[in-house]
């Protein structure tokens, strides 16, 4: 690499090396995709019938996996990976942004089940490979999100308590190594705990099918304190870990706790934490 200048506002910078290959990091987690069949996984299962996007749906869905990859979050972002040297990278030639456009616009709500499912099936590959639990415990998080969205026209996109339009999906990953288990897109005016039971048992069964037999722990924080919630976990055979609501008849039971029933444990904030075990049942 080169660089000249007369002045700093006017640095000009050339690249010189013909060897040099934008985004070449894509080339680890891309092989890794090849390796465990995700173009394929995306041809066989995802059918756009007769709509226009519907022809190389893999190769089409590897490129945007690419895309996203390298930190694009939108359509023209995927034109960063539009170079001579792009194949080289991805195996692939890549499609224009407005040839991905289509694409995606392609896609109904019907189709949602058969993304997950490629996704289910891709996590059960790469465990079958050895990136999986196996027989040992595990924990797995889960929370929601807010995915903000531009234009009146989005379909399900609404206002929650950010006051941002978009949507509050729920997320489950393993809390280790982040795998995601679940994804499920709901309107942006949904409350936190609507179908989180249902979410809380398909992430167990997602989890069971990919070939994880050790013991599961939740966790889950205040949005998801519901008996939905606790009687999915325990449906399921999970331990787990809710944060309550506060409550003023809650906050007593906390501080008559005897001073001598704290026990402190290892925690990231200045000062650590205490915990304490009490009896409490919720008055319905």
């Amino acid at each position: 690499m080169r660089a000249s200048t007369s002045a700093l506002e006017c640095l000009i910078v050339t690249f010189d090396d013909s060897n040099a290959v934008s985004n070449s990091g894509l080339i680890l987690p891309i092989t890794l995709a090849e390796r465990l069949g995700l173009r394929d996984l995306f041809d066989l299962h995802i059918d756009l019938e007769d709509r226009p996007g519907r022809a190389n749906v893999g190769r089409k869905a590897m490129a945007i996996v690419a895309s996203i990859l390298a930190g694009g979050d939108c359509i023209d972002d995927t034109a960063i990976l539009e170079s001579p040297n792009a194949q080289v990278i991805l195996g692939q030639i890549m499609p224009a942004p407005s040839t991905l456009g289509v694409f995606l616009r392609s896609f109904e709500t019907s189709d949602i089940a058969d993304v997950e499912r490629v996704a289910a099936l891709l996590l059960e590959r790469a465990w079958l490979a050895g990136a999986g639990p196996g027989d040992e415990p595990f924990t797995i998080d889960v929370d929601s999100t807010i995915c903000q969205a531009y234009g009146n026209k989005k379909e399900g996109a609404g206002f929650g308590y950010t006051n941002l339009r978009g949507y509050h999906p729920h997320l489950a990953a393993v809390g280790k190594t982040g795998d995601i288990l679940g994804i499920v897109t709901r309107e942006g005016n949904a409350n936190t705990a609507r179908g989180a039971g249902e979410f809380v048992t398909q992430v167990i069964n997602n989890a069971r099918a990919a070939g994880a037999t050790g013991e599961i722990t939740m966790r889950f924080d205040s949005g998801f304190f519901s008996r939905a919630v606790r009687d999915a976990a325990s449906a399921g055979d999970a331990r787990f870990s809710i944060t309550t609501r506060m409550s003023k008849r809650l906050k007593g039971i906390i501080s008559d706790i005897q001073e001598d029933a704290w026990t402190s444990i290892p925690y990231w904030l200045e000062g650590g934490a205490d915990v304490a075990e009490v009896k409490y049942r919720q008055i319905q």
